[in-house]
C-alpha cells in the first residue's frame, strides 16, 4: 500500500501547473506553507482568491485592471498620440516598471484574437505613432506586417523596440536572431 496523502499532492500539483514551478519547487513551496508557515499559506490563498475575484481586462485596451480602465487608460497626461502595441498584459507592467514610455498600450495575445475594430478605434482618437513591442521571432515579423496592414489607411509612423545584445551577455550565449539584428540595427557611436 502506498503512503499517500493527498491534500498534500493536490496542492503539489497545483503549484506545478504553474510557469516555470517544476515538481521539486512545487513540493518545497507546499511543504512549507502546509508545515512550516500556515499564516504565510492563508496569505497567498487570499491574495489568489481576491485577485481572481478583481482583476479583469481594462476595456480599452487589454490591461490588467481592477476598474473598467486602467490606470494608463484612465491618465489623461499620457501621451495618446503614442500607441504600444504588446503581445501579453503583463509585457505592460514590464515598460512601465522602466518609467520612461508615456504612451498607451494595447494588448494583441495572437492575430487570431485581434479585434481590429478596437485597434482602428483607438488609432482614430488621435494616435500619430504605433510601436511593437514584441518579442523577436518570425511570427511576430508576420503579426506586425498584419497590423500594418489592417492600418495602411492611416497616417501613422510605425517603429518596433530596439533589439540586440543585451547588456553583460557575451556574444556566445546570444541567438543567431539576435545578433544579426543587432548587427544591422547598430548604431553611431
Amino acid at each position: 500500500m502506498k503512503n499517500r496523502i493527498e491534500s498534500y499532492e493536490n496542492l503539489v500539483d497545483a503549484l506545478e501547473a504553474l510557469p516555470s514551478i517544476g515538481k521539486k519547487s512545487a513540493q518545497r513551496m507546499a511543504y512549507h506553507m502546509l508545515m512550516e508557515d500556515h499564516f504565510a499559506a492563508m496569505k497567498i490563498a487570499h491574495a489568489i482568491e481576491k485577485a481572481v475575484q478583481s482583476v479583469q481586462r481594462c476595456e480599452r485596451c487589454g490591461a490588467m485592471s481592477e476598474d473598467e480602465l486602467c490606470p494608463v487608460c484612465a491618465d489623461m497626461s499620457r501621451d495618446h498620440t503614442k500607441l504600444c502595441i504588446v503581445e501579453h498584459a503583463k509585457d505592460i507592467l514590464q515598460i512601465e516598471s522602466g518609467g520612461d514610455y508615456d504612451g498607451t498600450y494595447f494588448v494583441i495575445e495572437s492575430v487570431d484574437h485581434l479585434d481590429s475594430g478596437k485597434l482602428i478605434d483607438r488609432v482614430e482618437e488621435g494616435v500619430e505613432e504605433v510601436i511593437f513591442a514584441f518579442t523577436p521571432g518570425i511570427a511576430t515579423d508576420t503579426m506586425i506586417l498584419f497590423i500594418e496592414e489592417k492600418l495602411k489607411d492611416y497616417d501613422l509612423v510605425f517603429t518596433k523596440i530596439a533589439q540586440g545584445v543585451p547588456t553583460g551577455v557575451s556574444l556566445e550565449n546570444i541567438d543567431m536572431l539576435s545578433l544579426s539584428r543587432a548587427l544591422q540595427d547598430r548604431v553611431k557611436i
